[in-house]
């Protein structure tokens, strides 16, 4: 099993909760409307892709030698730091030149997506 996942996906999930109750309880008043959308469109990715690396971690682990699942794993990981990080720095510091990261992000947790098809056929 791909442990150092499992304990980035557990760690991601506590850090996915805590920023999101943060933004919930923690900003209202203190950024707008718009920089809020774009918090809560952070957080929402980050649990998606959470579950999404929890799941390649699991499966994974009954097809050891289909090493394309860590792949995958690791480009959600890339996905959620750079995709929902640039998002929340975007949206506490309302510097707008953070948001050219973001795409960057979207763009791994696609290959992170593929992979995951490519490991699910290689395990057929």
């Amino acid at each position: 099993m791909a442990i150092n996942q499992l304990i980035i996906a557990a760690f991601s999930g506590f850090l996915a909760v805590a920023i999101g109750a943060f933004g919930a309880h923690g900003l209202k008043g203190h950024i707008n409307e718009a920089l809020m959308t774009v918090y809560q469109t952070g957080v929402q990715y980050h649990f998606y892709h959470t579950l999404a690396l929890l799941m390649a971690v699991l499966i994974g682990a009954h097809f050891p030698e289909v090493k394309t699942y860590k792949t995958a794993g690791w480009f959600f990981v890339a996905g959620i730091a750079l995709f929902s990080g640039s998002l929340y720095a975007l949206a506490l510091t309302g510097v707008k030149v953070l948001g050219a990261v973001t795409p960057l992000g979207g763009l791994c947790f696609l290959a992170a997506w593929l992979l995951l098809a490519v490991a699910a056929y290689k395990s057929i």
